[in-house]
């Protein structure tokens, strides 16, 4: 089963205007089905295969003589080196789209993109399957299955169940490809790591806390968190600040770029678990957050402009969507019935900071409306607030 993807229309358009087009994001999260469903009559090269592999290490003429333009190369960071020789030959070649790269587990890939590439390619970001794309396929679960069952496209296309297939993508591609780049000596210390990153998704971060938990030094957390990150495992939310309190929280928060993984780090294998778990609400929030991110990446941004924002003992907004200088405020909240209180914190960051562009709560529940001049939305429409705000 083939799902549309939101940023198949810009694939498309980049291709019309750049030589190489790069698609990066997560393993699983749909790249290669992608770039073959909107160029069928492009060569396909899998640089994980050893042959293919070899051959562009060794010999990038002779590639590209067995692999003819235009041409799709999937997992491009496994022969950075080739970036050289595309380079060349995208100078060379007077037509635009001629090369579809796919990356992803690759810390120095965007540096040496943007060495190697610079000017010569546009850069996209896809994430696994939004509610929105799934929603257009006929595909609407709840809440619960959503936090458990995760957004990786296997899950729909093949319906591998959920508790097999995130063990699974942990063992393969997070505990192997990551500790490899790490070079992680204690493998129980990273997956203790891990594991606590997950029961921390929507709270405010401590690396010093956190380094007295898994036994080792913050400097050591924080690098690989940066692996994580530039591996879309995991997405920071970066506090956003002014001058509006000298208590105000500057630390970031982090959330898994798929939930299904979350929920299986922590141990929760059905929506009835989900449903009743101490970690709910930061799991829900994860999953909103993240649904966007992704409405910012599938629609082609190349920077979210998603924040949240905290003044200790004061107040809190989950989430901010900046679009120029409109913030939009969101409150996100787990629960399936509206409650007007929900409101109380955003009617508080709307007065101080002045702000009159939309304000919304997401919620659990089912119904949307309007209540003291905000917004209660149904979680599903996430892509929908964002956009409001792009309005």
């Amino acid at each position: 089963m083939y799902i549309e993807r939101t940023l198949a229309g810009k694939l498309k358009e980049a291709a019309q205007y750049f030589p190489v087009v790069t698609v990066l994001g997560p393993r699983q999260s749909g790249k290669t089905t992608l770039c073959r469903q909107v160029f069928p009559d492009y060569t396909y090269v899998n640089l994980e295969d050893r042959t293919a592999r070899e051959i562009a290490r060794k010999d990038p003429k002779g590639f590209f003589s067995q692999y003819q333009l235009p041409v799709v190369i999937d997992e491009v960071q496994r022969v950075p080196e080739l970036l050289s020789a595309i380079q060349v030959l995208a100078d060379d070649v007077s037509r635009k789209g001629q090369f579809i790269l796919t990356g992803s587990h690759q810390p120095q890939l965007h540096a040496e993109i943007a060495q190697s590439l610079a000017g010569r390619t546009a850069i996209l970001r896809l994430l696994p399957l939004s509610m929105e794309e799934l929603t257009h396929a006929g595909i609407v679960r709840t809440r619960d299955e959503y936090l458990v069952n995760g957004f990786l496209p296997r899950l729909y296309a093949e319906n591998v169940p959920a508790d097999l297939l995130y063990p699974a993508y942990y063992a393969t591609y997070v505990e192997r490809d990551v500790r490899q780049m790490i070079q992680v000596s204690n493998q129980q210390a990273f997956e203790t790591f891990i594991r606590l990153l997950a029961g921390r998704v929507g709270q405010v971060v401590s690396l010093q806390s956190l380094a007295g938990d898994v036994g080792v030094s913050a400097v050591t957390l924080r690098s690989w968190l940066s692996v994580l990150e530039s591996s879309y495992i995991v997405f920071r939310l970066p506090c956003y600040f002014e001058n509006y309190a000298k208590r105000i929280t500057k630390a970031p928060k982090f959330y898994f770029t798929d939930v299904g993984l979350a929920a299986s780090l922590l141990g929760i294998e059905t929506p009835a678990q989900a449903a009743r778990d101490p970690l709910l609400g930061g799991l829900f929030e994860n999953l909103v957050v993240v649904e966007a991110l992704k409405a910012r990446y599938h629609a082609g941004k190349s920077s979210p402009e998603l924040y949240h924002f905290r003044i200790q003992g004061r107040m809190e907004v989950d989430l901010l969507v900046r679009n120029g200088r409109q913030l939009t405020p969101v409150e996100i909240k787990a629960g399936m019935t509206f409650d007007p209180s929900f409101t109380k914190g955003l009617e508080a960051f709307c007065a101080l900071s002045g702000s009159e562009g939309p304000a919304a709560v997401v919620y659990g529940g089912e119904a949307s409306g309007m209540v003291h001049g905000i917004r209660y939305e149904n979680f599903r429409n996430v892509a929908e607030l964002v956009r409001l705000g792009e309005q």
